[in-house]
């Protein structure tokens, strides 16, 4: 009598070389460019107004001051292209934080810090009278300054965990979110140019506002990426990240300053932009895993995928109108936020 042997088990797959992996992430960021300059081009191309791509080629790169060119070339390109830098700094803002607070729910909006420069910016067009955009950078860097500090402290310095940052920085939030319409409501001849800042737009973009933000931005994203190793380090734990030669103190503080140079800066240009930073690098880390050598540079070209993307997509739900790509971004983000604090697993990280 034949007795049936057990099923054999099913073979473990063979593991990834590590040429075949570096392989892989090269390939994957090259998609990821690719895939940022489709949604570049549909940043330009779509909109209220339906244009042919010849004639958006035409505004692009032959300008002859017809109604086309104008829209294409001084409202959907500079629109567009700072939708890629205010992505990007967005994307390693985020990452950066959650690597230095090691805090998986880590984000400038979650944190408070877009609410902190958006209310500094506010103060100075309501009380003291700035309207140039280097007047709003520098108001934007202080408030948001301000508003790391002031998470931190309120979550615990080093006894704090992502849900007591994210709580604080709620909090937060909440109490610069009524400042801004008490403000509002007893400065109405100001209320068209604060409503800029209550919920994040690309709408105003215009070149001169492209050219003066975009020093600074690539001065954070520079800082961002050479930050990569020391936070590697760092994610190991202090005393590791002390015998690997980390000076933790210098990096620290560099991270902050990174955030808030991005940060500021993004708001300045464009608003309170929230989830951006929350959302793309926990899509990164999936794909490459945790080493922030890859993690910045694919959240650099992700974030702005999604922000541009967020920019088409509320021009279109919205036609004749227009859906502002912060309130797009907040109602997709809304849910992923939810998603990860239900994570056990991530909350008591």
């Amino acid at each position: 009598m034949l007795v049936d042997s057990p099923p054999e088990a099913p073979a473990a797959p063979a593991p990834v070389s590590p040429r075949r992996r570096q392989a892989l992430r090269i390939a994957g960021l090259f998609a990821s460019v690719a895939v940022l300059a489709v949604v570049a081009v549909l940043g330009i191309a779509v909109g209220a107004k339906q244009i042919p791509l010849d004639q958006v080629w035409h505004g692009v790169f032959h300008y002859t001051g017809t109604d086309t060119d104008v829209v294409i070339r001084d409202v959907r390109f500079p629109r567009t292209l700072l939708g890629l830098l205010v992505g990007a700094a967005l994307g390693l803002a985020g990452t950066v934080m959650q690597a230095l607070t090691r805090n998986p729910l880590a984000d400038p909006g979650v944190l408070g810090i877009n609410a902190g420069a958006s209310a500094a910016v506010v103060t100075a067009i309501s009380f003291f009278g700035v309207t140039s955009l280097s007047g709003y950078v520098w108001c934007a860097f202080a408030g948001a300054a301000v508003v790391s500090v002031a998470v931190y402290v309120l979550g615990g310095t080093r006894s704090a965990t992502p849900v007591r940052l994210a709580l604080a920085g709620t909090a937060l939030t909440a109490v610069l979110v009524g400042y801004l319409n008490a403000v509002n409501l007893m400065d109405t001849a100001a209320l068209d140019k604060m409503r800029f800042w209550t919920v994040g737009s690309l709408a105003a973009a215009t070149m001169p506002t492209v050219t003066r933000i975009a020093p600074f931005l690539a001065v954070g994203a520079v800082l961002a990426l050479l930050l990569a190793r020391p936070l590697n380090a760092l994610a190991l734990g202090d005393d590791q990240a002390r015998a690997l030669g980390t000076r933790l103190t210098r990096t620290r503080v560099l991270a902050m300053v990174t955030v808030t140079v991005l940060c500021g800066g993004a708001t300045a240009a464009c608003g309170p932009i929230v989830y951006v930073g929350l959302m793309v690098p926990h899509v990164v880390r999936a794909l490459t895993g945790p080493d922030l050598r890859w993690v910045l540079p694919y959240s650099a070209v992700l974030s702005p995928v999604l922000l541009v993307g967020a920019d088409v997509l509320g021009r279109v739900v919205a036609r004749p109108g227009e859906l502002q790509a912060g309130i797009v971004t907040a109602l997709a983000g809304g849910p992923v936020f939810i998603y990860l604090v239900r994570r056990r697993r991530m909350a008591q990280l």
